[in-house]
């Protein structure tokens, strides 16, 4: 089991690299493997659609 999960298909918003972020749910962010910035992931649990 891995920690972190490849986003395949996906550009880096800072340098434009293609298939090189990353998702670490542990930590809560996402990584790009070249520049190396970082972004926050948040999950707004009231948001999420529940059928009944």
């Amino acid at each position: 089991m891995t920690l972190a999960h490849f986003l395949d298909g996906l550009r880096c918003s800072t340098c434009g690299a293609l298939n090189t972020l990353w998702l670490d749910t542990v930590r809560a962010f996402t990584t790009c493997r070249e520049c190396r910035q970082t972004a926050l992931n948040v999950t707004d649990v009231a948001d999420e659609r529940r059928t009944v």
